[in-house]
Order: structure tokens, then C-alpha cells, then sequence
């Protein structure tokens, strides 16, 4: 079976998977940059493979999940990028503004100083979403931001912020009428491994956040 070199202790990777012992060293390197890969068990699951699509987006290399050669070099290189704080985009403007990159699947809130207020990983989907600047508030009639939406369904749309027309705008990740819980976990954000109708998911601390961010009319930069 045929080998990657990387330069880490002067091991190899093989081309089709990590050791346990690589997987644990890449989980403990996911978790001191903030990518929150779960435990550090030597088992590349699912949360280890959300962690590394959000390594991957913040050092602009394919968003596959996986542990490959070029991703493992990277992370443990000592340039690697953190997954939690990330440069807001310069073709964003100037000014007050939330900024949404869905090459990045991340969103940041910028105050008029341009100092980020916050920032964190959402779920969108770019086929309906385009880029452009939108402006949060009113739109077809509809009200700015309503705490409890809904899908007409059985789910709620918790602190919806609306932004474009005429039914996009930022949410908690949608949860269940029946019992509150979330339709997905909080660690697929920042990730492609789903997809919204349109609008914006982001944790329910950030729909909090984005809510009194948004309590007066706001610029929404979307790019790719």
C-alpha cells in the first residue's frame, strides 16, 4: 500500500487512513484550534469530521472532512489557522455590517469601528442565497424579526431575523414543536454536510446575539 510523507515525527500517512495514534494527534491539534472535534479517541467519526471541514474552510483547502495527507500536514504545521477566529473578508466594506462568506460557512457581526463583536459557523444554502448586500428589517409585508417562526410545519424558527425577501433571514438552528429539540447538533455548524431552505442557521447564543444586533436596520454582506 503506498505512502504519503508528512513531516511530523517522521512518520507516514497512509493513502488510505490514519493511525489511531495520527488520529489522536490530529484530534488534540482540531482541539487546541478550536475546531472542536469532540473526544480524542482515535476514531475519525463524525464530529472529528466536522471539525476538519471547519479546518479546512478557515486554511482555504477542499472541504472534503477528510483526514488526508495535505489536511494532516497542515494542521500540525505551525502556520496552521484557527477555526474559531477568523479575518473578516476585505471586499466586505467598511462599517457596521454581518458579514456571511458561504465559502467559509461562517458569519461574522462587525460594529461601526469595524471591530468583530462576534463571529461563528452557520448552515446556509447558497442556491437560494446569492451574493450580494442585503438590509435587515421589513420585507413583502412580513415583520423584521419574529421570536417564534415557523415553517407552517412542525418546526419553530427561533429569533428570526429577516434580511432578504422575501422568507431568508437568520435562525436558531430550527427545532421540533414537539419537544425543543434541535433538528441537528450545534457542531455540524460552520460545515457543507447540510443544507437550509434558504435561510441562515447559527447556534441559539448567536440567533440571541444577532437578534439585538440587528434591533435597528443593518447592511448583510453575503459573498462566496
Amino acid at each position: 500500500m503506498a505512502a504519503l510523507a508528512v513531516a511530523v515525527a517522521g512518520t507516514t500517512i497512509p493513502a488510505d487512513a490514519l493511525t489511531v495514534t495520527q488520529t489522536k494527534a490530529a484530534q488534540t491539534r482540531l482541539t487546541k484550534l478550536g475546531c472542536t472535534p469532540g473526544p480524542v479517541d482515535g476514531k475519525a467519526g463524525a464530529m472529528t469530521s466536522a471539525a476538519t471541514v471547519r479546518f479546512q474552510s478557515a486554511n482555504a483547502l477542499s472541504q472534503t472532512g477528510a483526514l488526508n495527507s495535505t489536511t494532516y500536514a497542515r494542521l500540525l504545521a505551525s502556520t496552521a489557522k484557527r477555526c474559531d477566529v477568523r479575518a473578516v473578508p476585505r471586499r466586505t466594506g467598511t462599517g457596521r455590517r454581518i458579514v456571511i462568506s458561504q465559502g467559509q460557512n461562517w458569519v461574522w457581526l462587525v460594529d461601526a469601528r469595524g471591530k468583530v463583536v462576534r463571529q461563528g459557523g452557520i448552515i446556509d444554502n447558497p442556491t437560494y442565497l446569492k451574493p450580494g448586500t442585503y438590509t435587515s428589517g421589513a420585507k413583502c409585508g412580513r415583520a423584521a424579526r419574529i421570536r417564534k417562526n415557523t415553517d407552517g410545519g412542525r418546526l419553530y424558527l427561533n429569533n428570526f431575523v429577516r434580511f432578504a425577501p422575501c422568507g431568508i433571514g437568520f435562525h436558531q438552528i430550527p427545532t421540533y414543536k414537539s419537544n425543543g429539540a434541535q433538528i441537528h447538533a450545534d457542531w455540524l455548524l460552520g460545515t457543507n454536510s447540510k443544507a437550509s431552505h434558504g435561510c441562515i442557521r447559527v447556534s441559539a447564543s448567536m440567533s440571541a446575539t444577532i437578534w439585538s444586533f440587528a434591533a435597528t436596520s443593518v447592511r448583510v454582506v453575503v459573498i462566496r
